[in-house]
């Protein structure tokens, strides 16, 4: 028998086992948000309210980018934040996602502290509301930057009601800024800040837990010491 073609077999299958089963899988996962095709289904505030989310056709990591604008102040668009309710709303934990990966890149002139958020439901009061514990950390005037937002019940509190909840049945998913870990309910939300933030590729993603990542490494550290030991004895 070919040991090494065992070898890597077996390499291959445990791979396989990270990923989560297709039959249990919900839309959301691996889908990727490029932008090549426009913006439709982000806005900010309302989907009627100016200034929405923009599509840069060039200058992206791969070429077009959504483009968010935040004012400061008082005013209308104060704050940075956007919103999905379509392609983003969905089961995560069904799902298997528990990351959200994405190219960011700050064109303004202010630090940004981001964080993710996920609602069930929209609309009414919302019953449950869970966000980034751990902010990413955007200086400004960087050049892009890929980052992946942790969205495990363990990487996420509850503003509202639970976690579990808000990842089972997402009906908003938001990208915002706030060095504090919150989100305060209107008329507060987020915090004024003068802002121009870069968006692209926006993924989900499935990302083994290290616990996994040992059983993983274990295992397969064990395939090789006995192809290395069956070697040894054709040797001999």
């Amino acid at each position: 028998m070919n040991f090494t073609r065992l070898f890597i077999t077996l390499l291959i299958a445990a791979c396989c086992l990270l990923l989560p089963s297709a039959a249990a899988a919900d839309p959301v996962l691996f889908q990727v948000d490029t932008f090549e095709g426009g913006s439709q289904g982000w806005f900010t505030g309302g989907p009627r309210v100016p200034p929405q989310p923009a599509t840069v056709v060039s200058g992206g990591p791969t070429g077009n980018f959504m483009m968010l604008t935040a004012f400061g102040g008082a005013g209308p668009r104060n704050s940075l934040t956007v919103n999905n309710t379509s392609q983003w709303a969905g089961n995560y934990l069904a799902a298997g996602v528990n990351a959200i990966t994405m190219d960011l890149r700050n064109f303004g002139p202010s630090d940004l502290s981001l964080r993710l958020l996920f609602e069930d439901p929209m609309f009414g009061p919302p019953r449950n509301i869970a966000f980034s514990t751990e902010a990413i950390f955007l200086p400004a005037g960087g050049d892009w930057t890929r980052v992946t937002f942790l969205i495990g019940p363990g990487n996420l509190t509850a503003g509202l009601g639970s976690v579990e909840a808000a990842l089972t049945n997402a009906t908003q998913f938001r990208l915002f800024h706030n060095p504090a870990a919150a989100f305060p309910p209107p008329p507060v939300g987020a915090p004024p800040v003068v802002a121009q933030l870069g968006v692209d590729n926006i993924t989900a993603a499935a990302i083994p837990e290290p616990t996994t990542m040992l059983l993983l490494g274990t295992g397969l550290a064990g395939v090789g010491a006995a192809v290395r030991r069956r070697r040894k004895a054709d040797k001999g």
